[in-house]
């Protein structure tokens, strides 16, 4: 009888999931996002997939749902009490994390991770409930043993939720498909004993042993291109659900096998990365199948076994770098929409937030003084001054900006959050006076000993004809408790590391543009890779000085930043003549108002660019 029962859960669930609707639902919290000092993932990837998404239209109304923390007692059925216990001792978790971090941050590590562990068990409820595809916006834990945690990883958060869906009535076969970069073994040695599961794993390096009641251990080598590793998933995955015939699949899509992963060392583009995706989700009925591979392989029929829809859990995994979230962005839009859609750059999804950010303050906020009709007259002590006839003293930055609203906007918009999670206690200091521009700097502490972030500006109407400018006459962002890497000494002007907040002081600046109506930023880069850094955006002030920079950065096309910025520093970049090409710092424009960027990016600009660009030929000397 309890076989009977079984068997009819199972027919009713199949029939209920091929009736409805598919749908995509998506599990994310604010508290995923934990800046940590060292580390290359982007705490904010799942927060910047969701805005895609919702700029695009694409998230329906009660999409979103916010997940709770796994509970001690879901975590205790995957994980040995010795293990959790020994999570209490900070040491264990250095072994875990890879290095040393305060205790409250620590608590933060496990806290976030906790409550990933409950996105993927929500996002298994929803997907089993709707018969649909579940997307948590973090997750893939999947170093994490029973007896201990691994490169980064506390809690397996797939074997917890696989777990919950077991003790809710979940008695069919689960398939877990791992494509992030490193092998799954913490998930398959969990479920080692277990034919019920069978874990599918392709990765750069098989770090743990194979064997397992039910596991495919796929081990390619680096430097892994495209059309290899879509004709192997090809070849190698419909087998297995054939085989498997799982009710439910959950799909780790890591992001660094890209090419571009600040740690990858597999070399697939974006198209392979949404093909492989797309694949995998087609086999578990979420879509069509992809027409074939990139290297021209024809199209498989999905095997007649899987041919119906399985629900769908899919958990980011890794994915290391600022430009990680795109692919999940390109994939959950795939998922959402049926086609592909190419989400924004990353400078253009971090100054959106910072601008949906700015639609909360009010003038008052920034500038201290009272609204009209308020309580106060708005009076500053520049207004008394003058009105006295005494030498007013400046109080506002820009003309606008108080200190108070300076540190409010950096506050809501957490940037002294990214600061204190490096141990610093952020210390704000305007001077006014300076004869070079109006200075911001943020100290470490308010012994203003460690200067981190130095500002000088100053708004300009006459550095370009027509327009009124932001000039910025200096910027400095350091870590100074940090030191280079050996494979990354400092580029020409450094004495520290950077903080990892160039776009987001940038965007903060083109926000002040956006509120003083300014055309743009103004600057002249002493080095070149501050201009290479900012080529995306930026132009320069000349045709013919962005026509002398793009043929250097042809030149340097294959080299690394920082290489490439040595190389013009040390005379190797030479034109047609043999004599060294010096750099030439000249002024670029940001252009924010569009009638800035009509002028610096428009037809005429880039047909000027062009006819003087036969009088740049460059190449690079050897050493």
């Amino acid at each position: 009888m309890p076989e009977l029962a079984a068997s009819i859960r199972r027919r009713w669930r199949r029939l209920r999931q091929l009736v409805r609707p598919r749908r995509v639902d998506f599990v994310w919290s604010p508290g995923y996002e934990l800046h940590l000092p060292g580390a290359l993932h982007d705490p904010q990837r799942g927060e910047r997939i969701l805005s895609f998404l919702a700029a695009e239209g694409l998230v329906r109304e009660g999409a979103v749902h916010a997940p709770r923390p796994v509970s001690l007692k879901l975590l205790a059925r995957v994980h040995t009490a010795e293990y959790l216990d020994s999570l209490l001792d900070r040491d264990a978790l250095v072994r875990v994390v890879g290095f040393r971090v305060p205790e409250e941050v620590a608590d933060r590590i496990l806290d976030l991770q906790r409550l990933q562990a409950g996105g993927t068990r929500l996002a298994c409820r929803l997907a089993l409930a709707g018969g649909g595809a579940a997307v948590n916006l973090g997750g893939g834990f999947h170093h994490a043993f029973a007896d201990r945690g691994a490169r980064f990883c506390v809690f397996n958060d797939v074997a917890a939720a696989i777990d919950d869906a077991r003790q809710r009535g979940l008695d069919g076969p689960v398939l877990v498909v791992d494509l992030d970069l490193h092998d799954g073994d913490g998930t398959r040695a969990i479920f080692a004993a277990d034919p019920t599961v069978h874990t599918f794993s392709i990765h750069n390096l098989t770090s743990e042993p194979r064997e397992a009641a039910a596991a495919t251990v796929i081990e390619l080598p680096d430097g892994t291109g495209d059309a290899e590793y879509l004709a192997v998933l090809r070849r190698r995955l419909p087998p297995v659900f054939a085989a498997v015939a799982p009710e439910l699949v959950v799909y780790l899509a890591g992001a660094d096998p890209a090419a571009d992963d600040a740690l990858g060392n597999f070399k697939l583009g974006p198209e392979a990365m949404l093909e492989r995706d797309r694949f995998v989700a087609a086999l578990a009925g979420a879509g069509r199948e992809p027409a074939g591979d990139a290297g021209g392989a024809p199209r498989r029929a999905r095997p007649p076994a899987v041919a119906g829809r399985v629900p769908l859990v899919v958990a980011l995994a890794g994915g290391y770098g600022q430009e990680a979230w795109r692919y999940g962005a390109r994939f959950c839009a795939w998922l959402a929409a049926g086609r592909v859609i190419e989400p924004p750059t990353t400078e253009e999804i971090i100054l959106a937030r910072y601008r949906r950010m700015a639609q909360r303050f009010q003038p008052s906020d920034l500038t201290a003084e009272a609204e009209a009709g308020g309580d106060g007259f708005g009076l500053t002590e520049e207004d008394v001054l003058g009105a006295l006839g005494g030498a007013p003293h400046r109080t506002r930055f820009l003309g606008y900006y108080s200190r108070h609203g300076i540190e409010l906007a950096l506050e809501r918009s957490g940037v002294l959050d990214r600061l204190r999670a490096l141990g610093f206690e952020p210390w704000l200091e305007m001077d006014l006076d300076s004869p070079g521009g109006e200075t911001l700097r943020v100290f470490g502490s308010p012994g203003r000993g460690e200067l981190l972030t130095e500002l000088r500006a100053a708004r300009d109407p006459l550095a370009l004809a027509g327009f009124e400018l932001l000039r910025v006459e200096w910027l400095m962002i350091q870590n100074p408790r940090s030191a280079f890497p050996a494979d990354r000494p400092a580029l020409p002007g450094q004495r520290h590391p950077g903080l990892g907040l160039l776009r987001d002081v940038i965007s903060l600046l083109i926000l002040v543009c956006d509120r003083l109506g300014l055309d743009g930023l103004y600057f002249v880069p002493s080095h070149f890779h501050l201009a290479a850094q900012s080529r995306k955006y930026l132009r320069f002030v000349r045709p013919e000085d962005e026509a002398r920079f793009r043929a250097m950065c042809q030149a340097l096309d294959d080299l690394p930043l920082g290489q490439a910025t040595r190389a013009v520093a040390e005379g190797r970049v030479r034109d047609e003549r043999g004599e060294p090409a010096e750099w030439k710092p000249v002024p670029m424009v940001l252009p924010v108002s569009e009638r800035l960027r009509a002028k610096a990016m428009g037809e005429e600009y880039e047909a000027a660019v062009a006819a003087a660009a036969g009088q740049f030929r460059y190449s690079l000397s050897p050493h």
